[in-house]
């Protein structure tokens, strides 16, 4: 009896072994997979960081470059591309700094602004167009251009208003001087569907843009005060930039947000003559030359901004939760 029970005893040793040689095998395969992957991300990092580091070795090289092929004089260019907006590529901070780069520069003999924009926060563009009038009365000797390409509105407009002269092409998009705040309205959906909207404030009227909920009419009424403040200072600014150019006695629909060609824009006063920004750089100012002083993003620095960029601040704006807009 004793020998019967322990040949099966034997087997399953076997077994045992042949399994843990098994697991022992499959282990050791995971392991150099997770070790492969890895050496691989180390690998991808390390190059990805030594691209960074060439572009920041070799940009200052290629400024150095430029600066030594230029000319005597030339004349400043500084591109407004896009939503005027804090973060973008056509933000105060970034449209100031070029500014002031440009009206530092002894070379310089005059400054263009070429406008391709449909307008933004009035808050940044309230900063543009303070400081371009701060600079034009700094250095009176040089002057500042605002050319529109496709588009010159709203607060692309208001920023192009402070400059000495504005041009156009005669089919550009020129005006749109009123200010916007648009959102979505869910009470009829969420009633439909069954859905039950909880908010939890601390003040009366702490969510009165919330698109879940019934519209006040003294909400509205105060919202729409909102919009009108700040249309006004819009309306001031352009006068006062425009002067007696603006042909808005005769015109008040100027006002109105809507839009026009350059060829309907120049005998209304938005703008003061039809052209290229080359064209005003050889015939209005004298130098033909055009120097990019647009400040730009490094690349780390836009790769940090991808990265960084915040889901819930991308979902306000789009149900509805953002201040006024100039377009």
């Amino acid at each position: 009896m004793s020998d019967e029970w322990k040949a099966p005893e034997k087997a399953e040793s076997g077994d045992d072994k042949s399994w843990k040689l098994l697991e022992k095998t499959l282990l050791a395969g995971v392991q150099e997979q997770r070790r492969a992957r890895r050496w691989g991300i180390f690998f991808k990092l390390l190059t990805f960081t030594y691209l960074l580091l060439m572009l920041a070795l070799f940009s200052p090289l290629m400024d150095m470059e430029k600066s030594a092929t230029r000319g005597a004089n030339y004349t400043a260019l500084i591109e407004v591309h896009g939503v005027i907006a804090d973060k973008e590529p056509a933000s105060a901070d970034n449209i100031v700094s070029s500014l002031r780069a440009a009206f530092e520069d002894p070379k310089v003999k005059g400054v263009i602004l070429r406008i391709n924009s449909p307008g933004g926060s009035p808050v940044q563009s309230g900063y543009v167009y303070d400081e371009i009038r701060r600079l034009r009365g700094l250095h009176p000797d040089i002057k500042l251009y605002a050319v529109i390409s496709d588009l010159g509105a709203s607060g692309a407009y208001y920023i192009a208003s402070a400059a000495d002269q504005i041009y156009a092409d005669k089919a550009s998009l020129v005006g749109s001087i009123g200010v916007t705040a648009a959102g979505y309205g869910f009470v009829g959906a969420m009633e439909k569907l069954g859905v039950e909207r909880r908010t939890y404030t601390s003040g009366e009227h702490k969510s009165f843009l919330d698109p879940f909920q019934p519209q006040k009419a003294d909400e509205t009424q105060f919202w729409q005060g909102v919009l009108d403040t700040t249309h006004r200072q819009f309306i001031a600014s352009v006068k006062q930039g425009r002067g007696d150019r603006l042909k808005d006695k005769e015109h008040p629909e100027l006002f109105s947000g809507l839009v026009w060609s350059g060829e309907q824009a120049l005998p209304l006063g938005l703008i003061d003559g039809l052209g290229s920004a080359s064209l005003v750089a050889r015939d209005v100012i004298g130098e033909k030359e055009l120097v990019d002083f647009t400040v730009e993003e490094s690349p780390f620095d836009r790769f940090s901004k991808k990265l960084g960029a915040s889901v819930a601040e991308k979902l306000a704006l789009y149900m509805g939760f953002q201040g006024p807009t100039l377009r």
